[in-house]
């Protein structure tokens, strides 16, 4: 799959990945551009770096770290203390994937940097809001504990299908998009609820 349509569907569908959490989204954009599969490339330019073995061996090792440090604290005090650096982490390599996606094909660069990270960020507003809720209502520490997993997963599958078919990259980005905004009218609904009945 050849064209800027393309290249744009993939790398906002990496940056959507990379939203809900940046890790397992980085791994497998680098292995597949070291591989040159999928029409995934970050070689030449730049943005090489992407597909460098001690890049996905940091990436790796950062990965590793937060499961530990999420066990040892608990979903609740990790998302306190370090949550603001997960997201740092979701929007500034969603922002570097789109990027380098660009670069890759030989068309400018920055404007990737600027709509991976708010694709990142848009991905990360309406998963944490959802997380946070989920893990509010669960009784047990366990089932707590499994939805960072699970978003793990679901990082995962949305990069692999955005490198399988890039346009679905689009359809990623606009059900981030809706999904925030339902995530936000419902938060202004329980909040104009609340309003009512201190009357």
């Amino acid at each position: 799959m050849n064209g800027l349509f393309f290249y744009i569907g993939l790398g906002l569908g990496l940056a959507v990945a990379c939203g809900l959490r940046p890790y397992l989204p980085a791994l497998l954009a680098g292995a597949l551009s070291s591989s040159s599969a999928l029409g995934v490339h970050f070689a030449p330019g730049s943005y090489r770096f992407l597909q460098a073995g001690w890049w996905l061996v940091v990436v790796t090792a950062v990965l590793a770290l937060a499961y530990a440090l999420q066990l040892q604290m608990g979903s609740e005090r990790f998302a306190k203390a370090l949550g603001g650096a997960v997201a740092a982490q979701s929007v500034g390599v969603g922002a570097l994937l789109f990027a380098g996606t660009l670069a890759a094909h030989g068309d400018a660069s920055w404007p990737g940097l600027i709509a991976g990270a708010g694709a990142g960020a848009i991905a990360w507003q309406s998963s944490d809001a959802i997380i946070s809720g989920a893990r509010r209502r669960l009784p047990d520490r366990a089932s707590r504990e499994a939805l960072t997993v699970y978003l793990d997963a679901a990082s995962l599958a949305a990069a692999a299908l955005a490198a399988l078919v890039h346009p679905l990259g689009y359809l990623l980005a606009a059900g981030a998009v809706w999904l925030l905004l339902r995530v936000r009218s419902r938060a202004g609904a329980k909040y104009a609820g609340l309003r009512v009945l201190r009357r």
